[in-house]
Parts: C-alpha cells; sequence; structure tokens
C-alpha cells in the first residue's frame, strides 16, 4: 500500500499561509479524538460495564490492565508501520479500528453471555473478563496508541525551531478537550444511554475523524516542497516535491538516529520514565477519581470537578512550557515536570484538606502542561525524524504499559491497604527516584543542542 500523494485532495503549498498550522489543527481533532481510548474516555463507562457484566471494581481494574499490557506489545510493530506508510494512512485505519472495537464494546454483555453459554463458564465474569480484555486492547492500541502517536509525529516532522510553539498553541485544545471530555461524554450516556454513547462516538471517530486525516493529513513539509517552519525553499534544490526518505533532501543539522542508538541513550530513558511515571499516576487517578474524591471526604462529583481548575493550570503551563521549550535545556523541563508530579502525588492523598487540595491542583495541572510539551518535543529534537515513528513507538509503548499498571496499583493498595494514600506514597518515591536520575544522567553527543 501507497502513501496517498501529498497534493490528494489540494496542493499544500498553495495553501494562503503555512499549512504546518493546519497540520497543528489536524494533529489537535486528531489528539482529542483518540478519547474513546484514553482512559478518561472509558472510565465515564466503568460503573455501567460493572453493572451489565457482574465483575467488581477490582476485576474490571485488572481487566483494564491485562488489554491495556497487550496494547503496549503492539504499539512497537505498529510504529514501525507508522514510518513506512505515513500518518494519514495510519491515522485512518487507527480511526477504523476504534469505531470497530466500539461497536462491538457495545454488546459486550451480549457477547459474553454467547461465550459463557460456548464455553460452559458457571458464570459469566470469565466470559465478560476476557471480552472487555480484548476490547480494552483494540481500543488503547488503536485509540490512545496509534491515532495519538500518528497525529503527534506528524505535527513534530512540520517544525523544528517552532516546535515548542506548535505544542503549545495544540495542548491549549487538547487540554480544553480532554477537561471537558467526561462532561459531554455523561451527556451522550444521559441522551443516548451508555450502548447509544458509544454508537456515537463510533460515527465520530470512524466517518468524522477518518475524513479529517484522508483530507488534511501530509507526512512532512518536503513531499510538498515546503520547508520546516515556513521557511523560504532553498533556491539550491529543485523545486519538486521531496521524498522525505532522501536523507539529502533533510535539514542539515538535524539528528538522525536509529531506534536501536535511541535506545542507548540516557536522555530517552529520562524523558521516557517522567512522562510513563505520569500516565501511570494519572490514570489511576482518573479511573478511580470518583472513589477517591468518596475516600478524602469532599464526594464523588467535586472530584470529578477537580479536571476544570486542573485544565487551566495545564493550559497556562502549556503555553509557557512551549514557549521555553525553544528556548531552554530539556532537562530543565523534565525536573519541573517530576517536581510538578511531586507535589500533585502528595495533594491528591488528602483532597478534603485545602492546602492539599491547592496542591493537586497546582501539581497535577502544572505536569500535565508539561506532559505534552515534552511528549512533542523532546523525541524529535533528540533523535530526528527519521526514524520518528519506530522511537515514538518504544516511548508510547511503555506510557501505555504504565498507564495500565496505574489503576490496578492504585485499587490494589485500597483493596490491600485500606486507602489510596499509600499506593501515592509509593508514587512520590518513584518521582523522587526519576529526578535524581534526571539530574545526573548524561547525555549523548549526537543529540540536538538544548
Amino acid at each position: 500500500m501507497n502513501r496517498l500523494p501529498a497534493r490528494f485532495p489540494f496542493a499544500p503549498e498553495k495553501w494562503p499561509f503555512f499549512y504546518g498550522w493546519t497540520i497543528v489543527a489536524a494533529s489537535t481533532v486528531g489528539i482529542v479524538m483518540s478519547i474513546p481510548g484514553q482512559t478518561m474516555g472509558v472510565s465515564v463507562f466503568t460503573d455501567h460495564l460493572i453493572r451489565v457484566t457482574g465483575l467488581t471494581r477490582l476485576d474490571l481494574a485488572y481487566t483494564y490492565l491485562i488489554g491495556t499490557l497487550g496494547s503496549s506489545l503492539l504499539l512497537p510493530r505498529g510504529g514501525v508501520l507508522l514510518d513506512r506508510y505515513g500518518a494519514r494512512w495510519t491515522a485512518i485505519a487507527a480511526c477504523f479500528a476504534v469505531a470497530a472495537t466500539l461497536c462491538v464494546m457495545t454488546q459486550v454483555d451480549h457477547v459474553s453471555s454467547a461465550l459463557r453459554s460456548t464455553f460452559g463458564f458457571e458464570t459469566m465474569a470469565p466470559a465478560a473478563a476476557l471480552v472487555l480484555a480484548v476490547g480494552f486492547m483494540m481500543l488503547r492500541f488503536s485509540g490512545q496508541g496509534m491515532l495519538t502517536m500518528a497525529s503527534r509525529t506528524m505535527m513534530a516532522k512540520w517544525f523544528e525551531r517552532r516546535r515548542g510553539l506548535a505544542s503549545a498553541v495544540s495542548g491549549i485544545f487538547v487540554s480544553g478537550g480532554f477537561a471537558i471530555a467526561p462532561v459531554i461524554l455523561q451527556a451522550f450516556i444521559d441522551f443516548a444511554g451508555w450502548r447509544g454513547a458509544w454508537w456515537i462516538l463510533a460515527g465520530c471517530v470512524g466517518i468524522g475523524m477518518s475524513l479529517v486525516a484522508l483530507v488534511f493529513f501530509r507526512e512532512n513539509p518536503e513531499e510538498s516542497g515546503l520547508r520546516m517552519d515556513g521557511r523560504p525553499p532553498d533556491l539550491t534544490r529543485d523545486s519538486s516535491p521531496i521524498d522525505s526518505r532522501d536523507t539529502d533532501s533533510r535539514e542539515v543539522d538535524e539528528p538522525e538516529f536509529t531506534r536501536e542508538e535511541a535506545l542507548r541513550t540516557a536522555r530517552f530513558w529520562v524523558v521516557t520514565l517522567a512522562i510513563s511515571l505520569q500516565a501511570m499516576v494519572f490514570t489511576g487517578v482518573t479511573f478511580h477519581i470518583v472513589d477517591l474524591g468518596l475516600e478524602t471526604g469532599i464526594g464523588g462529583l467535586e472530584a470529578v470537578r477537580l479536571f476544570i481548575p486542573i485544565a487551566i493550570v495545564s493550559t497556562s503551563v502549556g503555553m509557557i512550557s512551549g514557549w521555553a521549550a525553544d528556548r531552554v535545556p530539556v532537562r530543565l523541563l523534565v525536573l519541573s515536570f517530576l517536581a510538578f508530579q511531586t507535589i500533585g502525588y502528595v495533594g491528591a492523598g488528602r483532597l478534603g484538606e485545602t492546602s492539599f487540595l491547592f496542591m493537586m491542583i497546582g501539581g497535577w495541572g502544572g505536569a500535565s502542561g508539561l506532559f505534552a510539551t515534552l511528549l512533542n518535543v523532546a523525541i524529535p529534537n533528540f533523535f530526528g525524524r527519521l526514524h520518528l515513528g519506530a522511537i515514538s513507538s518504544i516511548q508510547m509503548s511503555l506510557i501505555v504499559a504504565a498507564s495500565a499498571i496505574g489503576p490496578a496499583l492504585l485499587a490494589a493498595s485500597k483493596a490491600y491497604l485500606g486507602s489510596y494514600r499509600q499506593g501515592l506514597l509509593l508514587c512520590c518515591l518513584l518521582s523522587i527516584g526519576v529526578f535524581v536520575f534526571a539530574a545526573i544522567a548524561p547525555f549523548p553527543s549526537r543529540a540536538r543542542t538544548t
């Protein structure tokens, strides 16, 4: 399967402004439309799934763990395919996979009943766990994994000096979209029921987002005869579109790490461990946010409402960090990111006390704002664009695996230690350990100077 022509259905170089900003918009829509595969998109449906399947909350958390870990194992291969077929085909395929999975998930109880009858299970729980594990695996792989990765890597390929600014602009709308997602999804459920809500999302992603990818996604500026950041054309070269795989066509100062080379550097692991830790804990807290609110005394509804001030802080920090990413060392952003994480983890365990509540909002908001910046900027800055999909897929695989552990870790903390607080304190220790690693880790000589 060949990549679609860069000039189908229109020529980006004839756009009235630099087409990279259209890429930012299209990428942002792609990231937001991955919400059905994100934890906050799933968490709204957890009580309905518990009710129709008969699983306990801990059972569901373990099922989510298995499915998400399974998806993480698929992502490295997905990254290679992303490099081979490009962001447009990858995003379209991911949209169809998300839609198909959502359609099957609407019938999870009926499919589970059929499996129970076929295999003679005494209860529906084992069959339901199997169906949900496979469903979560596909939803996480296609939504959180491939659609997000295709959107982010494509945006990174269109910018170099203004990569941080592009990330900041995108982050404003991503943070807002993720903040209001639970409210919108709950409105869908109130309007059409939980099954109907998933049917609506299947249509939005499978039809709407796939059309956005088909029409507006482009792999990189060179294929359209443009240059990163909208710089003037290089008049010393032929004006015809450039193949992104032609190494002579790339910017002369751009690093060209292979996946194997990137994995041998400390920088890759500093950024990946920091981001993965945030994904693990944020996913766990989001998954159990209602119960956490009840445990800490502020109530489930008030706990959910915390996402709004967190989003405000996240958007503000994202704008600042995006501006800073083009000017300061990435190491400084990572250290700030980990400091915000630690503050947020401490606050989350005692939301009933005002000072800790503000620690939660400030820490989580700050970490969330830096999360998007680091995810968009660090890997392309360090390792270049040539193998960006393959390198990013390893990082995304570890992020997804970490996000699988979060809900189960906090569920186990509550079940065996009596509170979520002990699990959050453990996460604080992990954050401090990664902070020390980030502070002392050497950086490879071939990486971009930051």
